[in-house]
């Protein structure tokens, strides 16, 4: 019994109470879990692999769009290689290579997007040490800023609201309640 009943126990790291039965083998399988799990909970949450994951997911996502509007493109893609090149198989040679420099474009694009936006948020967390909506909508309007940054202050402050607002709007979106507790 413990000198005061109104206390929780406290124990020292790895001499916490088991169950009944356990093995010092397991007890030290438990504690090489608990290690490897606490290793990756930090790798998960650091600011450089977020950027990683952001700019990467960015990447695929830009080529899927691109891909989605070449195929769904109003004019016929033969009919532009038809002027330079002869023959199907260049013509399809020649589409295909334009499909993917346009794929590589804005994969670039929404990479840079995706890795300034998670790594401008992952800052401003970590400054100010809580996860909730003025830090989306600070670095949406952050992230907006430096995009616009080549076409002037006016600029800057729209493209700033404007990735705000949209932040703002995701972010609340992907924070509410599931449906079956509303």
């Amino acid at each position: 019994m413990s000198a005061n009943p109104l206390l929780p126990p406290m124990y020292l790291p790895g001499q916490e109470p088991m169950p009944p039965g356990t093995t010092p083998q397991e007890r030290e399988e438990l504690q090489q879990m608990l290690k490897y799990q606490k290793m990756m909970g930090t790798v998960m949450e650091s600011c450089p692999l977020k950027v990683v994951m952001a700019g990467g997911a960015g990447f695929l996502m830009g080529g899927f769009f691109s891909l989605m509007s070449a195929t769904f493109a109003y004019e016929d893609p033969l009919s532009r290689a038809s002027r330079d090149v002869v023959g199907t198989r260049a013509q399809t040679a020649y589409v295909f290579k334009e499909m993917g420099k346009s794929m590589w474009r804005s994969g670039r694009g929404f990479a840079k997007v995706g890795a300034l936006y998670s790594g401008v948020e992952c800052g401003i967390e970590g400054y100010r040490a809580k996860n909730d909506l003025t830090n989306a909508v600070s670095a949406g309007f952050i992230t907006g800023a430096i995009l616009a940054r080549n076409s002037g202050p006016v600029a800057m402050a729209g493209g700033g609201a404007a990735f705000a607002g949209f932040s703002a709007v995701i972010d609340w979106w992907l924070r509410r309640p599931p449906a079956e507790e509303i």
